[in-house]
């Protein structure tokens, strides 16, 4: 009987994160405590750049955005939040955003799996996402339920099943 597999990767997806910043600039747009804050989110290439005349306002649209994204059913995990810089009359944010498995954590969830995980699984890394393989279905769906539970510092999903 072949291995059951299964790969866990940290991609975005652009399209959600781009609806999540447009309804973020028409509630920015739309809200009475933004007037006259010269208050902004937009794309600033891949990264995300918030403007605003404060430091506050500049956390609020970010906070917005936030609150966009868990609507879309993204993780925040994936946000890479700087410190609001002053720059003239504005303060500026850049939010970058994390996609793909370091060297560091793949390592790290592979110690996990390897660690805590049943005795018949065995994970690989490929790049910038790791192969899981068991004999077992089962065995499969307990490492998920594992790293699930685990609070890891990047956003994972497991893809590819069979």
């Amino acid at each position: 009987m072949a291995d059951s597999s299964f790969d866990i990767v940290s991609k975005i997806d652009r399209q959600e994160v781009d609806n999540a910043l447009n309804q973020t600039v028409k509630e920015v747009g739309h809200r009475f405590d933004f007037k006259g804050t010269g208050a902004s989110i937009s794309w600033s290439g891949k990264d995300i750049e918030v403007k605003a005349n404060s430091e506050e306002r500049a956390g609020a649209v970010l906070d917005v955005f936030k609150e966009k994204l868990i609507k879309r059913g993204l993780s925040l995990k994936i946000l890479d939040t700087g410190e609001p810089k002053l720059s003239g009359k504005e303060y500026r944010l850049v939010v970058g955003l994390k996609e793909g498995i370091d060297q560091d954590s793949a390592k790290k969830i592979s110690k996990i799996i390897r660690d805590e995980g049943p005795r018949g699984v065995k994970a690989q890394i490929q790049g910038e996402e790791l192969r899981v393989s068991s004999k077992k279905k089962d065995e499969l769906q307990d490492v998920i339920s594992l790293l699930k539970g685990k609070d890891l510092d990047i956003a994972l999903q497991f893809t590819n099943y069979r």
